[in-house]
């Protein structure tokens, strides 16, 4: 039996700090969008942030790799600055491309592009915590602190 105590990690860390803007909706029941782009219209519904200063290109590429390989685990921790958080966990895939400069997208889906951060994620725009999503509308800061997890051997 394995001590899971004993189990090796390989990690990897990025932060993308974004901000809310009042037309974030987040009603999408599939994927979840943050964007470099200023602007937001009504309909980009499963956009919950703009003006990120990180698109997937822009991510550390210790972590691109760990998200690349097969059975990693990609938690990705929602905080704003009046402390509201939420949290997703999606999988990584070997086929992600992770080269988009613009858009970071997390798929409830196993659909992937050139913008998928993770794919199989718990959660969607239209799942994150209201008391966030409400937050966001408002404008405020906050930040997506992404961790890629994948084990070193089993």
């Amino acid at each position: 039996m394995t001590n899971f105590s004993d189990l090796k990690y390989f990690t990897g860390l990025d932060v993308v700090s974004f901000k809310g803007h009042p037309n974030v909706r987040a009603t999408h029941k599939t994927t979840l969008e943050i964007t470099k782009e200023n602007y937001l219209t009504p309909r980009g519904d499963c956009i919950i942030g703009v003006s990120a200063d990180k698109g997937l290109a822009d991510l550390n590429q210790e972590l691109k790799q760990i998200i690349r390989s097969r059975n990693s685990v990609i938690l990705i921790l929602l905080v704003d600055e009046s402390g509201e958080y939420d949290l997703i966990v999606g999988r990584g895939d070997p086929r992600l491309e992770l080269s988009d400069d613009r858009r970071i997208i997390i798929r409830k889906s196993a659909h992937v592009s050139r913008n998928t951060l993770a794919i199989n994620s718990t959660k969607s725009a239209a799942d994150i915590k209201r008391s966030l999503i409400e937050n966001l509308r408002r404008g405020v800061n906050a930040r997506a602190y992404i961790v890629g997890l994948v084990p070193a051997s089993l």
